[in-house]
C-alpha cells in the first residue's frame, strides 16, 4: 500500500500507519478539508523501519507531514502547524486571541505530560521523585484534565477547537483499550466529539488498512 519517495515539494503528504497515533492527524485533515496525499505504512511489515521511511523520520514514527519542502514531526506539532496553516481563526485561535495560550497549553500537555503518564502507568513504571517527573504523577495529570473537561462541552468551554480532534481522539483510544478509567465526566466528552463523521471515515479505513496489511503479511 506504500509508495515511493519522494514526493512532489509543494504536496501535503502524510505519512500514515492505520490505527496510529497518526489517525488523529488525519481526522484533522478531514476536518482542514484540504487536498492532500495520503503515504501509507505497513508498520506489521516493518516499512517504518526501513531505509526510505527513517530519512523522513529517524525514530521510525508517524505521523510525519510534509508540506512545501518542509518536515513536520511530533504530533502536537504537526496539529498546531496544520491548524494554524489551514484554520487559524477557526479550528486554532488567532494569535491575539485570549484562548490562544490555553489552547497551547493543552496541545502540549498532551505531549509533554499525558501521553508519558499513561504510557507509564501502562507499562507498570511510577515515578520515584514528583520533582524530577515530567508531569508529577498520573493521578495528577489526570485529575488537572477531568477538571479542565468538566468546564465543557469542548476542551475551551464553548468554543470546538482542533484540541477537541486530539484529545478526542487519544482518550477514546485510552478508554477503549483500557489504559485510562473511564471517568464519566471524560466519557461524556468522548461521546460529544468522537461521534463526527471523520472520526467515523478515519476508523473505517484504518480498519481497511489492517486487513490489507494482515493479508500481506501472510503472503
Amino acid at each position: 500500500m506504500s509508495d515511493s519517495m519522494p514526493h512532489h515539494k509543494h504536496e501535503l503528504v502524510l505519512f500514515h500507519a492505520p490505527q496510529s497515533r497518526s489517525a488523529s492527524v488525519l481526522i484533522l485533515l478531514k476536518e482542514l478539508g484540504v487536498p492532500f496525499h495520503l503515504h501509507v505504512l505497513n508498520m506489521l511489515a516493518g516499512e517504518n523501519r526501513q531505509a526510505n521511511y527513517l530519512s523522513v523520520n529517524p525514530l521510525g514514527k508517524v505521523p510525519a507531514v510534509m508540506y512545501r519542502g518542509a518536515l513536520i514531526t511530533e504530533q502536537s506539532a504537526i496539529y498546531i502547524y496544520l491548524a494554524d496553516t489551514f484554520s487559524i481563526g477557526n479550528l486554532a485561535p488567532a494569535l491575539d486571541d485570549p484562548l490562544r495560550g490555553p489552547y497551547l497549553r493543552w496541545m502540549l500537555y498532551y505531549a509533554a505530560c499525558y501521553e508519558p503518564a499513561v504510557c507509564d502507568k501502562a507499562m507498570g513504571w511510577v515515578p520515584q521523585d514528583r520533582i524530577v517527573s515530567p508531569y508529577s504523577d498520573y493521578e495528577t495529570v489526570q485529575q488537572a484534565l477531568i477538571e479542565q473537561l468538566r468546564q465543557g462541552p469542548y476542551f475551551l468551554g464553548e468554543r470546538f477547537t482542533a484540541l477537541d480532534l486530539l484529545w478526542g481522539n487519544a482518550l477514546e483510544f485510552c478508554t477503549s483499550f483500557g489504559l485510562v478509567e473511564p471517568d464519566p465526566v471524560m466519557m461524556g466528552y468522548v461521546q460529544r466529539v468522537a461521534n463526527r463523521q471523520s472520526f467515523t471515515d478515519v476508523k473505517a479505513e484504518d480498519l481497511k488498512l489492517v486487513a490489507l496489511h494482515e493479508a500481506e503479511n501472510q503472503t
